[in-house]
């Protein structure tokens, strides 16, 4: 199943600012309940990160390695992934254990 997305700002500024963060070198994880009965899913890369090219590799990355171990449906959460300045050198296959890592800290069900 694919996770609807999270467009606005006022969204991500609702995950940033209620939301509980978990960290790793890598990637950051924001979760946030929501009313909604659905997951709803962000990806952030900062200007901090690089150029336009290297924040959508970071992007790209993060996105391959969320499709291969999110569970079809977590429940109604705001899942939002931060990219930070190791991403974009790393490979989809070594951020899956990352992903894993941050759900289970979360307390999500990972695939």
């Amino acid at each position: 199943m694919r996770y609807r997305p999270i467009c606005r700002n006022t969204e991500f500024a609702r995950a940033y600012r209620r939301g509980k963060s978990f960290v790793h070198p890598c990637l950051v994880l924001y979760v946030n309940k929501n009313r909604l009965g659905r997951t709803r899913l962000g990806i952030t890369a900062t200007k901090k990160i690089g150029k336009a090219v290297v924040r959508n590799r970071a992007r790209r990355v993060i996105r391959a390695a969320l499709y291969k171990t999110l569970p079809p449906e977590v429940g109604g959460f705001d899942l939002v992934f931060v990219a930070r300045g190791r991403t974009p050198w790393c490979k989809s296959t070594q951020l899956e254990p990352v992903v894993r890592q941050l759900l289970a800290q979360a307390g999500l069900p990972s695939c």
